[in-house]
């Protein structure tokens, strides 16, 4: 190994591919989610060729499951840009062993969140007015800007690794060109950290400048709704926990030992003190949203709560079961070193930033802003579904061969992954 090398790849001589198991499990799993992704297109198809009227959409909640997938998905995607950070820019080098597989979540996050804005923006042969008659008064202008452009970046970063595939390394002008395109990889990481950090911010900060949606609106700091550092906040300290995540159950399937203890145990050092951050603020927040500003609206905070689909309950499970819960277990060594804590405690952190951007989207459109509104119930149908799983089953997909193909990881077995 060579510790002072540019590329998470090229850091290994011998960068062939690490022994990836059964082919029959392979292929077993790959099917399995190949009729899942089949499944989704179908729905798919019904929606493009019928419209949002085969959906449970309508015009009181025109977001849903859709968006807060991808609003989840985006979030964590983080891994990518994030430890593009302290990979490329702190110099963390022993996050070698975990950065491809960021940059391939990155990719899958961010490519399978805008297949399903395709399915949501209703019409989607209109969907470059985003582009040319940009709203520039929109939050949300900066927000298709950024994330085209991050995945444009995501492309870049992962190309090198689709041409470390051993019959297009066999190539002699492929095999230089992705050599020389890794010498490139801190300058897209950066370009990445830029775009992502703003469009993260940006998603939340749409909802805190909804005046007239007091559930979400949130007075702001400087030019920004708080909202902003919320989402950046919550993304960045949930990102790296979801991509060891997944490296766990890649490790599972494999039945192989690919990641060191101590690069886990290094994020989850680095992921704890940003969740604390996080939930503390995110406590603050709730206090003064529920003393100042809803009061100001003419509500109380028993009025925005109704049902067991938007109930209390939700609140208490994102701030103390899925915040305050995973910091306990992610700082304090003795859980932190047990890998059923640590997994518990990344389970549960990704799943409270999955409910922050459920009630974010669609609690906000359910609770009454008018007088004469009343509370009103949404739940997606079998097409929004299908759609959605579908989004899971392209990243099963994107990610079973690039780890069957690629060279994500090291050749050498980095030693006992620790999670058995």
């Amino acid at each position: 190994m060579h510790d002072n090398a540019v590329s998470p790849v090229s850091s290994y001589p011998d960068s062939g591919h690490a022994p990836r198991g059964s082919f029959f499990r392979f292929a077993a799993l790959m099917l399995v989610a190949a009729a899942f992704f089949v499944w989704g297109l179908y729905a798919s198809y019904l929606t493009l060729r019928n419209g949002l009227g085969v959906t449970n959409l309508d015009n009181y909640f025109g977001f849903g499951l859709w968006i807060t997938l991808d609003l989840a998905v985006i979030a964590l995607g983080a891994g990518a840009f994030f430890s593009g950070l302290l990979f490329y820019i702190l110099n963390l080098k022993p996050l070698r062993y975990i950065v491809n597989l960021a940059v391939i979540i990155g990719f899958v996050s961010y490519s399978g969140a805008i297949l399903v804005l395709m399915l949501d923006v209703g019409q989607p042969i209109r969907s470059w007015f985003g582009y040319w008659h940009a709203n520039i008064h929109s939050m949300l202008t900066e927000v298709i800007f950024c994330i085209t452009l991050y995945l444009i970046v995501l492309s870049i970063e992962y190309l090198p690794l689709i041409l470390g595939w051993k019959k297009a390394d066999k190539v002699p002008f492929l095999h230089h060109f992705g050599h020389n395109l890794h010498k490139l990889m801190p300058l897209f990481a950066g370009m990445g950290i830029f775009l992502s950090f703003f469009h993260q911010g940006s998603l939340g900060g749409m909802y805190g400048v909804l005046f007239g949606r007091p559930f979400s609106f949130r007075t702001g700091v400087f030019i920004w709704p708080w909202t902003f550092f919320l989402f950046v906040l919550s993304a960045i300290a949930t990102g790296p926990l979801f991509t060891s995540l997944i490296a766990a159950i890649i490790e599972k399937c494999s039945r192989r030992h690919l990641i060191p203890w101590h690069v886990r145990d290094l994020l989850a050092r680095i992921s704890g003190v940003l969740l604390a951050l996080y939930t503390l603020a995110k406590g603050v927040d709730t206090l003064y949203w529920a003393v100042k500003l809803l009061p100001r609206a003419g509500l109380d905070f028993n009025s925005v709560f109704h049902g067991w689909a938007y109930g209390k309950w939700m609140l208490f499970c994102e701030i103390f079961v899925c915040g305050l819960a995973p910091c306990v277990l992610l700082l304090v060594n003795r859980f932190r070193s047990t890998p059923k804590f640590f997994y518990l405690a990344s389970f549960l952190a990704c799943a409270g930033v999955v409910i922050n951007r459920y009630v974010q989207t669609v609690q906000t459109l359910a609770v009454p802003s008018m007088p004469f509104e009343t509370w009103q119930s949404y739940s997606p149908n079998w097409v929004e579904w299908a759609a959605g799983i579908m989004i899971i089953a392209y990243g099963v997909l994107v990610i079973g061969f690039s780890f069957r193909y690629l060279p994500i990881f090291p050749s050498k077995n980095p030693g006992r992954a620790h999670y058995d």
